[in-house]
């Protein structure tokens, strides 16, 4: 039974407390009654997440909390104490920020980058604000224009740092950001290269959408909203008219265009954007 993770469980029995949950190995942990449903029996499995109570005792909820293990997240600082800072973190307890694990001295009401990870000593979920000591470095496993999930966080003087993946440092350069983003949203993105360093560029297109205007900027939001069409230079005008709303003159150029950039695929009676 893993503590600060969702653990697939056995619904054992139900007392008046709760269920009584178990894992392959017998050891059980309490569901609450609060987080009963209806539909559950004996003997189902059940999804739940892990983690202990203000007694120190393990403890399972269906509630799903706003950072996974060793993952990262803007979480919102609820109480300073002589213990250290507490944040939201989406479930009944609070997560605690340990002052050793604090960068700086953490605010009621604001929001901090946290890490979250298992403190070995105490077997509890804790949380740390000192997040460039659990950032890893990148390897050659990213390829220049694989697709990645963002975390936007502070802005520099060159551009964006974001955390990438979950687990990696990046950045993305002023030049390269084409659309609204604020600190704390999660987005896509899209490798530009590993450094040296082991820190990650990334972009939040892949190289050249940036550069797609006109009636190829419209083609091309119709194949990321679609994934393809069913058109070809050779199709009728009407049906191209139709279809998107250009002339055929004006639908092939748009194709060419987006073509030269290797961002579309034409295959057999249809385009197809590059994935």
């Amino acid at each position: 039974m893993k503590i600060g993770e969702y653990n697939d469980l056995t619904i054992l029995r139900f007392t008046s407390v709760g269920a009584y949950l178990a894992d392959e190995e017998d050891n059980d942990v309490l569901l609450p009654n609060k987080y009963l449903t209806d539909d559950m029996l004996l003997d189902d499995t059940v999804n739940v997440f892990i983690y202990r109570d203000s007694e120190d005792r393990a403890v399972a909820t269906t509630e799903k909390p706003l950072i996974e293990m060793g993952g990262f997240a803007y979480l919102k600082a609820t109480a300073v104490s002589h213990f250290g800072a507490f944040v939201d973190w989406g479930l009944e307890k609070e997560l605690m920020i340990p002052f050793k694990e604090q960068n700086l001295k953490l605010e009621e009401g604001r929001y901090y980058l946290t890490h979250l990870y298992l403190d070995d000593q105490t077997d509890r979920v804790v949380g740390s604000t000192r997040v460039n000591r659990y950032l890893k470095d990148c390897t050659s496993e990213l390829e220049p224009e694989t697709e990645v999930d963002l975390l936007i966080c502070e802005t520099t003087d060159l551009g964006v740092k974001v955390v990438v993946n979950n687990k990696y440092s990046g950045l993305i350069f002023r030049s390269d950001i084409n659309k609204p983003i604020k600190r704390g949203d999660y987005t896509k993105g899209y490798v530009a290269k590993v450094r040296e360093d082991g820190k990650v560029d990334v972009r939040l297109n892949i190289s050249g959408y940036d550069k797609v205007s006109g009636s190829a900027k419209e083609l091309l939001e119709l194949l990321q909203r679609d994934k393809s069409i069913s058109l070809t230079d050779k199709s009728d005008p009407d049906d191209i008219r139709e279809t998107v709303g250009m002339s055929k003159k004006t639908f092939k150029q748009a194709v060419g265009n987006l073509y030269r950039k290797r961002l579309i695929k034409l295959e057999d009676g249809k385009i197809s954007i590059v994935e």
